[in-house]
């Protein structure tokens, strides 16, 4: 079992940038590919990025690609999303989740990760 934990949300300025951490509980923390994932009120849930467990490859939505950048520390146990050039569309909360160990397939899809944090909210003034 994987717990997660996210942190670092709350309000920015459009154009601002806000730095969000997730603290996991496996004690092989390397062996996760993590995702990032938000949701909007009145949205679907929406992939954000990832980065996988092997070599750290990194993987971005559409919407965030060139704004917002996924990096992991793995003796923190820990990941992060810098979100930079916020726009008021990035408001949702944000969801931290981890695959199964050695996975690295279809990372942008909410199905292959078992593992979820409780998500934190950012809110994006214009």
């Amino acid at each position: 079992q994987v717990q997660l934990v996210e942190s670092g949300g709350g309000l920015a300025q459009a154009g601002g940038s806000l730095r969000l951490s997730c603290a996991a509980s496996a004690r092989t923390f390397s062996d996760y590919t993590m995702g990032w994932f938000r949701q909007a009120p009145g949205k679907v849930r929406e992939f954000v990025a990832a980065i996988v467990w092997s070599g750290g490859s990194t993987y971005s939505g559409d919407s965030v690609k060139g704004r917002f950048t996924i990096s992991r520390d793995n003796a923190e146990r820990t990941i992060y999303l810098q979100m930079n050039s916020l726009k008021p569309e990035d408001t949702a909360v944000y969801f931290c989740a981890a695959t199964a160990p050695f996975s690295a397939y279809n990372v942008k899809a909410e199905a292959v990760y078992p593992y979820w944090g409780q998500g934190t909210q950012v809110t994006v003034s214009s």
